[in-house]
């Protein structure tokens, strides 16, 4: 398929003409929102004098221009609007802005929206075609109250209890990773609802919450706990139902194994040149593994400290055991430009006065669409840099070309 075209010769994108009222900041609601936008929607971030979205202060690290790179990570592609919903004018023109858009997204505290006249069952009575996107820390009801940080949510919803190993504490992942998982839900929502729109003209309600996500997202752990009884550990890098699928170390640096059949330990067996392993009792199926990883993890260890994390990818990998090493991040976005894979661009900026400016540097787009690819239309916006625009024209038709 080929790359779209607008009329006027403009790349056409998967959500060409569609309006976000975004409420929302920090990390869940911008990260969904920008996703959004990625594909072509509109976005309209609406921040408060001043402040702004918190995560503008969240520094260091910081660009050479001091903004947050945290604020930079999931606000590109947004115009920002500063309006103080405290006042009745703010809350107005919130108002003119939610009767011009399609989607709303918002993650106040439960109740907050209400107390503001911006409630969804007020706008939806008033726009019955809006999508409502709410997305809380526990839900709406008994948890309404428990503020929705995304550590809070790691240790009550139970990752940290599987993370980290058997000796030492509960850890929490290494990235807001329930914030994410969280805002890719609710985009996944907002989409399934327009698509029930475009049938019925119809909108609806979307709720998310930080815990629902966790729980969905612990998949085989939780399912384990649902269905079998059986309340999972913490087992450092180890997986509970695949052996060896682990971080081991070698002569430098330790690689990840991830062995999933009998083929692969067959392969694996015979390139640490050790083809006996496969065919011992011990080890010769999975279950087999499973019982005795610590035996197994020791064999391996011996044979893997004759090289380098390197040298073992190299030749694992050449013949089917899936192994890499334990990168750092640096390492990690040049391997992926090394395969051909995008994974930083850079945005063109301009200064406030309309000079150019040093590009924004971004992280890709992580989806690939043949015919309507994502875009880097604007990099992330400063604090009120549309309010003016906005309020001369609410509808957004003549400022959202020129950004």
């Amino acid at each position: 398929m080929s790359t779209q075209y607008d009329a006027d010769g403009a790349e056409r994108t998967a959500l060409h003409g569609l309006r976000i009222a975004d409420f929302s900041r920090v990390l869940a609601g911008p990260y969904a929102t920008m996703l959004l936008a990625d594909l072509g929607a509109d976005v309209v971030k609406v921040e408060r004098p001043d402040i702004g979205d918190e995560t503008r202060a969240w520094h260091p690290p910081a660009d050479h221009d001091g903004t947050s790179t945290y604020f930079l990570s999931v606000n590109r592609n947004k115009r920002s609007v500063v309006l103080d919903l405290t006042t009745q004018a703010g809350r107005e023109q919130a108002r003119a802005l939610i009767a011009e858009s399609d989607v709303l997204v918002e993650n106040f505290r439960p109740g907050t929206m209400e107390r503001l006249g911006l409630g969804q069952r007020e706008l939806r009575a008033r726009h019955p075609e809006l999508i409502y996107c709410s997305i809380s820390g526990f839900g709406s009801g008994a948890g309404a109250a428990i503020p929705g940080y995304d550590l809070l949510v790691q240790a009550i919803g139970g990752l940290m209890s599987v993370t980290g190993t058997a000796e030492g504490e509960p850890v929490k992942a290494g990235v807001a990773l329930v914030d994410v998982i969280t805002g890719l839900h609710a985009s996944l929502g907002i989409l399934a609802a327009l698509r029930h729109r475009d049938a019925t003209g119809e909108g609806q309600l979307v709720e998310v919450n930080l815990l629902g996500s966790l729980l969905s997202a612990m998949v085989n752990q939780a399912s384990a706990f649902a269905v079998a009884g059986v309340v999972p550990g913490r087992m450092g890098n180890a997986h509970p139902s695949i052996a060896p699928y682990e971080t081991l170390p070698t002569a430098d640096r330790p690689i990840a194994l991830a062995v999933g059949n009998d083929r692969q330990f067959a392969a694996l067996a015979e390139v640490v040149g050790d083809p006996g392993l496969a065919l011992d009792d011990r080890f010769r199926t999975n279950a087999d593994r499973v019982a005795r990883r610590g035996e197994l993890r020791d064999i391996l260890t011996g044979r893997l400290a004759a090289a380098g994390a390197d040298h073992w990818t190299t030749v694992m990998l050449a013949v089917g055991v899936p192994a890499g090493p334990v990168n750092t991040l640096d390492d990690a976005f040049a391997f992926a430009h090394k395969l051909g894979l995008p994974g930083i661009v850079d945005i063109p900026a301009v200064t406030a006065d309309g000079q150019e400016a040093r590009p924004v540097r971004q992280i890709a787009h992580p989806i690939a669409l043949s015919g309507t690819p994502a875009q880097y239309r604007l990099p992330p916006p400063r604090l009120g840099q549309h309010t003016a625009q906005f309020l001369q024209d609410p509808s957004g038709e003549s400022d959202h070309a020129s950004g």
